[in-house]
């Protein structure tokens, strides 16, 4: 089975909320809502990976020393393994905007469940959760 590597950023805001795209019509999984970020290119650092991908995908500036790594997700699909580490950033240049087409949403985490996910991004939100609950109360 293929391994696929992609890595992805949980972006938060001031408000504590938390950046969720909607996967465009015309790819795998269309109407899914994840953490934006992308597919890790052949001799690419992920976070090197995770920076371009938010700018290509959101038009955003991310620097690697202001993604945080939280966790990972480890999941087997019918035709592929995804590995996908998952960064915090709260600092970043520019406004996100769907540059794929993608719709975009600013999200409180009590509210996550309420937006369809693929299923290796599901695990993670439990784990987002407590990481800002714990940062929120230090």
């Amino acid at each position: 089975m293929r391994l696929l590597l992609v890595a992805a950023a949980a972006l938060i805001n001031g408000d504590g909320a938390v950046l969720l795209a909607q996967r465009p019509q015309g790819k795998s999984l269309a109407g899914l809502w994840e953490f934006p970020g992308g597919k890790i290119e052949s001799g690419e650092y992920p976070e090197a990976a995770l920076c371009r991908e938010l700018a290509e995908e959101l038009g955003l500036d991310v620097e690697p020393k202001d993604l945080r790594p939280l966790t990972f997700a480890s999941h087997p699909y019918p035709d592929f393994h995804l590995l996908m580490p998952l960064w915090t950033a709260q600092r970043w240049r520019g406004e996100p905007k769907g540059q794929e087409g993608q719709h975009l949403a600013w999200v409180q985490p009590q509210d996550l469940d309420s937006y369809p996910m693929p299923e290796a991004d599901i695990p993670l939100v439990s784990i987002l959760r407590e990481h800002l609950e714990q940062r929120r109360l230090s």
